[in-house]
This record gives C-alpha cells, sequence and structure tokens, in this order.
C-alpha cells in the first residue's frame, strides 16, 4: 500500500499549505515539519528530530487526513494520548485510543469505527501488542503509517529504552505496515544512528531541527540542601511576578517529596499542587486540569508530569532535585516558554541526592544469581520446546523488576535462546447477551456444532461463564486462534460480553542452549556483563549530568552539543554561566555507617523473615539494596518496609552501603 497517486504526484508547497489552514486553522508550518510531511506523502519512511515543544505530533497528524488507510501511533503514556486526542477532537479529525481506561464497550466500538474507516488514527502502547486479540484486529485493519512517539525508547543508548520497542520492526513486517513515521525530542548522535539502521533509513529520510532555543534562560545554582526551600519559595515569587502571574513546574525525585515541597509552597501562599504516580488517578487528573486552565499556579512534581502537557505559557521549571540524566533534563525544561517568550530554568543543585538518581540504576540491575534462578525456570518448565510464562509471578519469583524483567527476555531472543511465538490471555470469560439458542439459530449447521461445544466446555458460575480451552481442544480438536476468533465476533456483534486477563507469553525455547549446568553458568555470567555494562553507562550518564551543571563554558551551547546540534551559537549570553555564575556543587558530610554489629542487627529480621518463607538464601546485593530502601518484587511480599532496617541507609551511596554489608558478610 502506498499514498494514493493524486498525494504523491501533488506534494507542493502551496497544496500542503492550503490543507495546513483548512485542516488545522494555521497559517504557516514550523521548521522541518514541510520536510517531514513531504517525505511521508512521497512514499518513505521518516526520522523526525525536533525539541520538546516543536510541533512534531502535527507532522502524523496532518499526513493521516492524507493518506489512504488507518494510521496507528504508538505513544508511551496514556496522558500524552489523551492530550492529543483531545487536540484532535477539537479540529474535527477522527481519532481514538485504545487504552486501559476504556469499558468493553467503548474499546469494542473503537474496533467498529477503525474497520469502518470512521476513525482515521488509532493511538496505543507499545505493549497493546502482546493482546492477541488486539493483534488479531490489527490483521484485519489495513494501516498506511506506523508512527513512533518517543521513538529514542528503541534505542539501547537511549535514557529511556524500553524493550518492548525493539519489537517494532517485525510489527511493521506482521501487520504489513509500508511507512514508519520515527518521532523524538532527545537523540544523541549514537541513539539517532541506532534508530535509523533499526528501520533502515538513510540520512535523506532523518530530519532534525536545531536544538537550541533561544527564550530559554538556563540557571544553575548551587544551594546547600538545608537552603534549598527557602531558594526555591525566593525563585516562585520571583518568576511567578510575586504570585499573581506566571504557570510553573517544580520538578523532584520522590514521592514524598512532592507532597512535602508542595506544603512548603502554600504555607507561603503560593498557589501550588503536588502531582506523582501515587496519587490516584482522579487526583491527578484533575490537578493537571486546575493547571491547564490557570486555577492552579505551580505543580511540584515527579517525572510523572509533563509529557503529556502541552501548555504554552509555562515561564518556569525548577528542578529541585537532581534530573535523572542530561536527556531527561532537556525534555523536562522543553516544557517551559512554548508560546515563544521568555522562560526561565533553574536547578537547585547540590550532589546529596545523587545517590537517589544513582539507586534507580542500581536497583534495575538483576542480581547474577537472579539471573541465573530465571535460566533454571525456564529450562525446568520448558515442555516440547514450549515455555509459558506470566511476568508478575516471574517477576517476584527471581526477584528481577518489570523493565529489566523484559530486558532480559529480549536478550535472550538476541542470542536465539528463546523467540515469542504469541500472547494469550489464560481467563476467557464470557457471559450472554442474546439467548445462547438465538445466537445459534444465527448461524449455519456446521457453526452451530462449533458454537455447541465452545459452550459445553464453559464452566458458568451464576450469569459469566469460563471457558476451557484445554478440554475443548482435546475433546474435539477446536485450534485455540479459531475458538479466539469465534468469541471476538460473538462480542462484536454484541451477543455476548467478552473479558480477559492474566496475560500469557509463549516462548519457542532452544533447550540445547540449556541443555547442562556449565550452558547455565555460562549464559547467566554473558547476562550478568551485559547488566554490568549497562550499569555503567548509567552511573557514566549521572557524571555527566554533574559535570554539566558544573560547566565553565555556556550551558545551552554545551547541550545543543550533547544533542548533535552544530548551529547553536556558542555562547548564548543568557545562562548563568555566561553570566559569570558558575557553579560548584557541594555534599552535606555524613557521618560513617554504622559498625558491623549495628548493620547485623538491622539485617537480622531481613534473613528471618526470608528463612520463614523458605527463600533463598539473601545475597549481599539484596541485604544492601534492603538498607538503602530500594523496592524489589520480593520486598513486598516479604513486607519488609516495617522492618527498623529498610531504608535505614537512604542518604549514603549504594557502593558504601555495599562495602559495609561485604564487610559483614565476609
Amino acid at each position: 500500500m502506498t499514498p494514493n497517486a493524486d498525494i504523491k504526484q501533488g506534494v507542493n508547497s502551496v497544496k500542503l499549505h492550503s490543507l495546513l489552514q483548512q485542516q488545522f486553522g494555521f497559517d504557516h508550518f514550523r521548521t522541518g515539519q514541510q520536510a517531514v510531511i513531504e517525505t511521508i506523502l512521497s512514499g518513505q519512511s521518516a526520522l523526525a528530530i525536533f525539541p520538546t515543544g516543536s510541533g512534531k505530533s502535527l507532522c502524523y497528524q496532518f499526513c493521516a487526513q492524507q493518506l489512504p488507510n488507518l494510521t496507528l501511533v504508538i505513544s508511551p503514556l496514556l496522558a500524552l494520548m489523551k492530550d492529543q486526542l483531545a487536540f484532535l477532537t477539537s479540529k474535527g479529525i477522527a481519532a481514538a485510543s485504545i487504552d486501559s481506561s476504556l469499558t468493553y464497550e467503548q474499546t469494542q466500538q473503537v474496533m467498529r469505527d477503525v474497520r469502518d474507516n470512521r476513525t482515521r488514527i488509532l493511538m496505543v502502547s507499545v505493549e497493546r501488542f502482546k493482546n492477541e486479540r488486539f493483534r488479531q484486529f490489527l490483521h484485519s485493519v489495513p494501516i498506511s503509517l506506523l508512527v513512533v512517539d518517543e521513538a529514542h525508547c528503541i534505542s539501547e543508548w537511549g535514557h529511556n529504552f524500553r524493550p518492548d520497542y525493539l519489537k517494532i520492526p517485525q510489527f511493521c513486517q506482521a501487520f504489513s505496515i509500508p511507512q514508519t513515521l520515527l518521532l523524538t525530542a532527545t537523540a544523541t548522535a549514537q541513539v539517532k544512528h541506532d534508530m535509523a539502521s533499526r528501520f533502515g533509513l538513510t540520512p535523506t529520510q532523518i530530519i532534525q531541527t536545531g536544538f537550541y532555543r533561544a527564550n530559554l534562560d538556563l540557571s544553575v545554582l548551587a544551594v546547600s540542601q538545608q537552603d534549598k526551600n527557602n531558594q526555591l519559595v525566593d525563585c516562585v515569587n520571583y518568576y511567578a511576578n510575586n504570585g499573581q502571574t506566571g504557570a510553573g513546574i517544580v520538578y523532584v525525585t520522590l514521592q514524598q517529596t512532592a507532597e512535602d515541597v508542595a506544603q512548603v509552597l502554600m504555607d507561603q501562599g503560593i498557589n501550588a499542587r503536588a502531582y506523582h504516580a501515587g496519587m490516584e488517578q482522579e487526583a491527578r487528573q484533575s490537578i493537571q486540569q486546575q493547571f491547564m486552565d490557570n486555577q492552579v499556579q505551580v505543580i511540584v512534581a515527579t517525572i510523572a508530569f509533563g509529557m503529556g502537557i502541552d501548555k504554552s505559557d509555562i515561564r518556569f521549571v525548577i528542578h529541585y532535585d537532581l534530573p535523572k540524566s542530561i536527556e531527561n533534563y532537556s525534555q523536562e525544561i522543553g516544557r517551559a516558554g512554548r508560546d515563544g517568550q521568555l522562560s526561565h530554568c533553574v536547578t537547585l543543585a547540590n550532589l546529596d541526592g545523587l545517590n537517589t538518581v544513582e539507586n534507580f540504576v542500581y536497583g534495575d540491575t538483576p542480581e547474577p544469581e537472579s539471573i541465573k534462578q530465571l535460566l533454571e525456570i525456564i529450562a525446568d518448565e520448558t515442555d516440547q520446546g514450549r515455555w509459558e510464562v506470566q511476568e508478575l509471578p516471574l517477576s517476584t519469583a527471581c526477584n528481577i523488576r518489570s523493565l529489566p524483567l523484559k530486558t532480559l527476555f529480549v536478550q535472550l531472543e538476541l542470542l536465539g535462546v528463546i523467540s515469542p511465538s504469541f500472547a494469550y490471555f489464560a481467563d476467557f470469560k464470557y457471559r450472554f447477551v442474546e439467548d445462547k439458542q438465538v445466537i445459534l439459530s444465527r448461524f449455519n449447521p456446521e457453526r452451530q456444532a462449533f458454537l455447541n461445544q465452545l459452550f459445553e466446555h464453559t464452566l458458568f458460575k451464576k450469569i459469566w461463564g469460563q471457558l476451557d480451552f484445554d478440554s475443548l481442544y482435546q475433546q474435539y480438536g477446536a485450534e485455540r486462534q479459531r475458538v479466539v476468533a469465534a468469541l471476538e465476533y460473538l462480542a462484536e456483534q454484541q451477543l455476548i460480553i467478552l473479558e480477559t486477563k492474566k496475560i500469557t507469553q509463549v516462548y519457542n525455547v532452544n533447550q540445547q542452549a540449556l541443555v547442562n549446568p556449565a550452558q547455565l553458568q555460562a549464559l547467566s555470567v554473558q547476562l550478568s556483563d551485559y547488566f554490568a555494562d549497562n550499569e555503567r553507562k548509567e552511573i557514566v550518564r549521572i557524571s555527566q549530568l554533574v559535570a554539566f551543571f558544573e560547566l565553565n563554558t555556556c550551558l545551552s551551547a554545551s547541550l545543543a552539543e550533547y544533542f548533535d546540534d552544530q548551529a547553536a551559537p556558542k555562547s548564548c549570553g543568557h545562562c548563568s554561566v555566561c553570566r559569570g555564575q558558575i557553579a560548584v556543587l557541594s555534599k552535606q558530610a555524613l557521618a560513617p555507617l554504622p559498625d558491623s554489629a549495628n548493620v547485623v542487627a538491622l539485617l537480622a529480621p531481613l534473613h528471618q523473615v526470608a528463612q520463614a518463607k523458605s527463600l533463598p538464601t539473601v545475597t549481599v546485593a539484596t541485604q544492601a539494596k534492603f538498607l538503602a530502601g530500594m523496592v524489589m518484587p520480593r520486598f513486598s511480599r516479604l513486607k519488609v518496609k516495617q522492618f527498623e532496617g529498610f531504608g535505614r541507609f537512604s542518604a549514603y551511596r549504594y557502593k558504601d552501603i555495599l562495602a559495609a554489608v561485604n564487610k559483614v558478610n565476609s
């Protein structure tokens, strides 16, 4: 499938500008937009690297109106989808999403609208492709363009690597999608080349605009932890014009800090609210809407806030805590000044919170023992070359967080140990909307017989029934795919209501790779080395961040250079360094870690509860993570947050804690 002939032959400036005015009400394209649109409408794929807030989304929104079939958008955040859907709706463009917030009936309606070509744009998360019902639906729909938002997530060199993104090129092939459009704001030269190679893009298909934004004033203020609140209040009052005008965001690392800092601002008469992932969804949505409507002036937020925010008049972004990386920093300050007016980006910097940023990295590094346990589970549970797994119980069993567990699966795929076969819901429940006999009467005798078998192998409790796939297959040889298709059809025709849960991944396993202990050990070491290398890369990324904040050269120029923008001015004249204010970051002196006897006493309850639950010996790394207060899957099962030792050393760097634990275990 290719764009229709009129569009391919008629990609000219006058035509495009006329369509832009008609469909979006804009008089002109922003820098880079027209080049991307022309590339897509000429039948090619493209990678667009534009700064945050510079109109990447319009590129696919515009193209979707000209292409003959569906534009499918992979977006990383529900908030981002909802914000873009609201914009499209305001322009009269038919768009929808399939996501966890929809009811069953709403999802079915979206699918019907897509099939009937009433919906031009469909937005989903990458995880949606694990859903066998969704994949079956996609096979029935012609797709013109696949859009990958936040496309840097596909690169292992990127700051937000998401393993599931590695599979996106396969989706293009599986669903016969002829073109892709990759969108990102934060791509170093290495990440840019990685993205292009994975999708087979040539340099002419990469459109990159300048990273530098002249209206952003960057400042790094070296502030001690004790003075940080006073400095924050002064900054907010100054940039918000004594509390009268100007919206702003204050970024923090931890959820509790968001609550505490918001309270500090409110106590000073500033109209502020906290926002973080630990809040109820309704409360978050309400606060976000109040901010958009200028009813709340300042949001104090973790990184959970901002990806879906398109508010043009944010006058200041303040980092109360260090961001996670230069990439995160650039994304977060990019939310300021999208109207082109002067906006201030301030970092209240010291090194006291460095351990918190580092701990996110160490917590995501699986221990060698956990990796080996995972491999043993795969070897033990594989039956005739097939392994079925549900991720959540496996995460707890191996004590590996969800993201690194997914990364392990992808690495095992790349090494040829496992290959994904399909995913299915372990549980299919349905209830009748129409009488069973009425449903059967709608079909010919052959299909009546098949549906009768399906109904007979369903155990009903009151009105809901659970289908037993295994017994249905054993007695009648009914293949699962045909059964699922039948249920989907009945649901689409509104004859039944269908519910699914407990997604199960099915992998084909190369059992020869796991046949003996020596192979398991060698593979475990190889994977452990991979994660150790990633850990080193992330710690280097944090050290680059600290070095950036202590620069004695122009901050704006250095930031642009980091993102491969060679055209930015070498001296902006409007950052703290250009004003002669070079930051030297300090760290509060901490008392030495307690002696070995105290460490042993703090760890004793952890060992006792693990022994009581018949779990393996608690590793040195797990002990250190317990004292650092890192949240690990197994800790939830052991309910360790009640113990005095959990998080007792959270103010210290993980490597120092690990050294103290090694000392008592030697």
